[in-house]
C-alpha cells in the first residue's frame, strides 16, 4: 500500500530492519552512508535497490533534511554503483516513488536502479 511521505519515519519498515541485520540482504554496495543490495522481487534483469543510512521517509523529507554532504554522497555513490556494475552502456533506469500518487510503499527513501535488458517506455501509453 503506498505511503503517505509526510508521515514520521516508522523505524520497523522493511528497510530500517534491513539496516539493523534483522532481515539479511544481498549487499552489492556498503559504505557508512549507503546501503545498495538486491530487490528480492526484480523487475528487470538488475534490479538494485540503494537506501541512505539515516533516518528519511522520501527524497523530498531527504533533500530537504538531510546535509548537503550526505545528498552529494548519496547521488554519486548511485552513478558509482551503476558504473562498477557495467550499467552505463547501454544504458539504465533510476527510479524514486514518493508519496501516494508515486506508489511508493516503503517509507524509507531508496532509489531503484534497473538495469540489463531494454526496458521500454517508463509509462505506458494506451
Amino acid at each position: 500500500m503506498p505511503i503517505d511521505p509526510t508521515e514520521p519515519y516508522d523505524s520497523d519498515n522493511i528497510f530500517a530492519r534491513i539496516l539493523r541485520g534483522e532481515i539479511p540482504n544481498e549487499t552489492v554496495y556498503e559504505d557508512d552512508r549507503v546501503l545498495a543490495f538486491k530487490d528480492i522481487n526484480p523487475q528487470a534483469s538488475n534490479h538494485i535497490l540503494v537506501i541512505p543510512k539515516g533516518e528519511y521517509v522520501s527524497w523530498d523529507d531527504f533533500t530537504k533534511t538531510a546535509s548537503d554532504q550526505e545528498i552529494a554522497h548519496f547521488i554519486r555513490t548511485i552513478g558509482k554503483i551503476a558504473r562498477e556494475h557495467g550499467f552505463v552502456e547501454p544504458g539504465y533506469r533510476l527510479l524514486a516513488n514518493i508519496g501516494r500518487h508515486g506508489g511508493q510503499e516503503v517509507p524509507h527513501l531508496h532509489v531503484h536502479i534497473f538495469a540489463g535488458e531494454p526496458l521500454g517506455p517508463m509509462i505506458a501509453r494506451g
